[in-house]
């Protein structure tokens, strides 16, 4: 009998659709340092990043000295706001069946590998009921930034699996990029921040448009995986 499947999953715009509440956050950083913000689209390319990175990304080397009070104005403002209740980032259409699908099997084992801190990911599991899914949870709290594999890397020593029986799913190049430098399979998703170019230039195996195509997607990176070359 083969070793499980260890399949981790992002969440911001792979799990959870929570652009209002990122750019919420992202203003906020911004006005705490009293520059301005760069259009939507530029804003969530960062999405995927840890927090001071990506306002290093979206600021420039010029402005770089001011990532960490953005981060900081940001991380407080979210706090504020789901303390009052606010923040509730809806799961994508079809996520939560595949979790709960997923987490019913014998032969595969979840985790995360996010830019969020640990607050972050018990807020989404404990909004949506995710409790006990997770084997395992890695979070920038502990890691450097995606796409260094160091998640990743964690995600294996703590399970057992190798890199050959993890799938990063993930919705930006810097999911797959980890992915490739943790020697993971790699599939990408079009709903959330980067599109389909980007997501095959960061190495994306395979692509899929909706959480009905995941199961297929996966049997078909594990098959071509076996497939004399």
């Amino acid at each position: 009998m083969s070793d499980p499947l260890l399949i981790i999953f992002d969440c911001d715009g792979t799990l959870v659709d929570s652009q209002h509440t990122i750019l919420h956050g992202l203003q906020v950083g911004f006005d705490a340092v009293g520059l301005t913000m760069p259009p939507r689209d530029v804003a969530l390319s960062i999405v995927g990043l840890s927090l001071e990175r990506a306002f290093e990304v979206l600021v420039g080397s010029e402005h770089a000295s001011l990532a960490p009070r953005m981060a900081d104005a940001y991380r407080t403002a979210k706090i504020d706001r789901r303390a009052s209740g606010e923040d509730q980032d809806p799961l994508y259409p079809g996520a939560l069946e595949v979790l709960h699908a997923l987490h019913a099997r014998d032969d595969v084992l979840l985790g995360i590998a996010t830019g969020k801190a640990r607050r972050g990911v018990d807020h989404m599991v404990a909004t949506h009921g995710l409790e006990g899914l997770f084997v395992t949870i890695q979070t920038a709290d502990t890691s450097p930034s995606k796409p260094h594999p160091d998640m990743i890397l964690r995600a294996l020593a703590e399970t057992g699996l190798a890199p050959e029986r993890t799938v990063m799913v993930g919705d930006t190049s810097f999911d797959m990029e980890m992915a490739r430098n943790a020697r993971t399979h790699a599939l990408g998703v079009t709903w959330g921040y980067h599109d389909r170019a980007r997501l095959m230039n960061g190495g994306a195996q395979a692509i899929i448009d909706h959480f009905t195509e995941f199961q297929q997607a996966c049997d078909g990176l594990l098959v071509a995986e076996k497939e004399p070359a």
